[in-house]
């Protein structure tokens, strides 16, 4: 198949629409379809000669409000509409909900080419977490204006899927995520990592990955090592990640490590030299991180939704609190991580759980879900 994929996020920016994209469309070029990829220009990034079989497109963007390191594609229809004529697609995956991403569906819509959204982000909960309450339906109407243009909007859960369509979503498709269970393994974890933490074999490292914003709920992670740390005094919070708050944060706690972005190997090794994941975050579409400590054996303690509520297991692979139960989340942080046998049991099963969710096979469910897109027409 010739495909089309527009997004307003890709590396070398680091977040999981990022990476999620990047790793559907590798795969996809990899099984042998042809890839047109249209993204914002970064700042310093030239556009890539065609590599195989992913031709790469960068278009005008601007800065996104509160992520001065993120950037959003401007909009983009005339060109868009004289590419797709040049070199028609069969179908266009468009993986955000900016300009760009309007532009792309509309272009798509005019021609009478398929078009599938893909809703990763909860923008009308991130909103809320700015103390923006009051525009979070009116940012659903559009990001449901949006998605009701598009042939299919695909979505990580069978919960989110549920939620969606009582919002009036139409045409609403699930497609599971996986993880690189070889990248992400126990078998990575690194005694000399730890030994610059402070810590020996038999310490507590609790560690938490993702963006230093207010959407992610950081200050309850805190809360609950607090906790944790009254009943293991040498035990050490590890952040890994960048963002607004991690020069606040950092002058208010100086005793965290604060890690930078890792990725690849390096974030691999961070996961494995861990002994417990927390993931307070409330506004996530899926939670690829609570995967990726799955495979690298590290118990979970997060909320019942996302990724969690799909792959997790209550008091099995960790532990899944009520959402928004934040007296719930802090007391088995603190329980859990002064259980070392029954941090080391989850640790196994989670592993096992997380072997049974390999990539290529979602890529190949990605593909099938696309070449069923039906092309819409005009309004």
């Amino acid at each position: 198949m010739h495909i089309v994929v527009v997004t307003e996020t890709y590396p070398p920016e680091v977040n999981g629409v990022a990476l999620t994209v990047q790793g559907l469309v590798t795969q996809m070029a990899a099984a042998g379809h042809d890839l047109d990829l249209y993204r914002p220009r970064q700042p310093g990034l030239a556009a890539r000669p065609p590599c195989g079989r992913i031709r790469e497109t960068l278009l005008p963007c601007a800065r996104l409000p509160r992520y001065p390191e993120l950037r959003f594609g401007l909009p983009a229809g005339a060109l868009l509409r004289r590419r797709f004529r040049e070199r028609r697609p069969d179908v266009i995956y468009v993986a955000t909900e900016g300009p760009l991403g309007w532009s792309a569906v509309a272009a798509a819509r005019k021609l009478g080419i398929p078009v599938a959204t893909g809703f990763h982000t909860r923008f009308d909960a991130y909103a809320g977490a700015y103390g923006l309450h009051l525009l979070e339906p009116v940012v659903r109407w559009w990001l449901r204006r949006l998605h009701n243009a598009a042939g299919a909007t695909i979505v990580p859960t069978t919960e989110l899927r549920a939620w969606l369509e009582h919002q009036g979503f139409r045409r609403v498709k699930v497609l599971g995520r996986g993880v690189d269970t070889a990248l992400f393994s126990p078998a990575q974890r690194d005694p000399q990592l730890r030994a610059s933490w402070g810590l020996g074999e038999d310490g507590l490292a609790v560690i938490q990955v993702g963006r230093m914003a207010a959407e992610k709920n950081l200050p309850l992670a805190i809360e609950a090592f607090r906790h944790i740390r009254i009943r293991q005094p040498g035990s050490r919070l590890i952040l890994v990640g960048d963002g607004p708050l991690l020069p606040q944060l950092r002058r208010a706690h100086p005793d965290i490590l604060f890690a930078g972005v890792r990725h690849g190997v390096e974030l691999a090794r961070y996961f494995a030299s861990a002994d417990l994941f927390l993931f307070p975050s409330l506004t996530e579409t899926f939670g690829n991180v609570t995967l990726e400590a799955m495979a690298s054996g590290v118990p979970t303690v997060a909320f019942d939704y996302g990724a969690a509520h799909e792959h997790l297991r209550d008091g099995f692979h960790g532990r899944i609190l009520p959402r928004g139960d934040e007296r719930g989340f802090i007391n088995a942080a603190a329980t859990l991580a002064s259980d070392a046998p029954a941090r080391r049991a989850m640790a196994a099963a989670a592993r096992v759980a997380a072997l049974r969710l390999r990539p290529e096979e979602v890529t190949r469910q990605f593909v099938g879900l696309l070449a069923r897109v039906p092309a819409m027409v005009p309004a």
